[in-house]
């Protein structure tokens, strides 16, 4: 599935700022896309790789409130570097049933500006940055989280869209 997008070239997205497009092959043998979710809000989350403690502990939480979620209408899409058939593999081992999908050629993360320069035991190498962005029905970011903790991240999603929703 080609991936398509870039409808801003700003990196350094700030609540207010209009959501880049996008479209990826998801999990399930779905396309997720911006144009399909227009006028309805979704958290877009940036993680760095599947079946890894930190991501998995971040998917589950997320999971876990995902009725609530979705009864008030929200859609929650994940986004890592992995292949389609590495993400359907997690999403399967965890039962996860929101999509979580392939941005292989990191275009999406760039344009969201969490394909970041990274280090670990002294060793830089560029990779994802553990990111959320929610985004309004007219695809306005309301809310950005950088380096999120994973057992904290639904709490966060949960509380900033009960404010959100009550502001409609």
């Amino acid at each position: 599935m080609p991936v398509m997008t870039v409808s801003s070239q700003k990196t350094d997205l700030q609540p207010g700022d209009r959501a880049p497009d996008f479209t990826l092959a998801a999990s399930g043998g779905r396309t997720v896309s911006s144009v399909g979710l227009s006028g309805k809000p979704y958290l877009l989350y940036f993680y760095p790789k599947a079946d890894t403690p930190g991501c998995t502990t971040q998917a589950c939480g997320l999971q876990d409130v995902l009725p609530k979620f979705e009864a008030d209408g929200l859609t929650i899409i994940g986004v890592s570097p992995d292949p389609v058939a590495k993400i359907e593999k997690f999403a399967t081992k965890y039962g996860l049933e929101f999509p979580l999908a392939s941005d292989e050629d990191h275009v999406v993360a760039e344009a969201y500006g969490t394909w970041v320069e990274k280090s670990m035991y002294g060793r830089t190498y560029m990779g994802m940055e553990r990111s959320s962005f929610l985004v309004d029905g007219q695809g306005i970011i309301r809310n950005v989280w950088r380096k999120v903790k994973p057992a904290d991240h639904a709490a966060l999603v949960a509380q900033a869209f009960r404010d959100l929703s009550s502001e409609a």
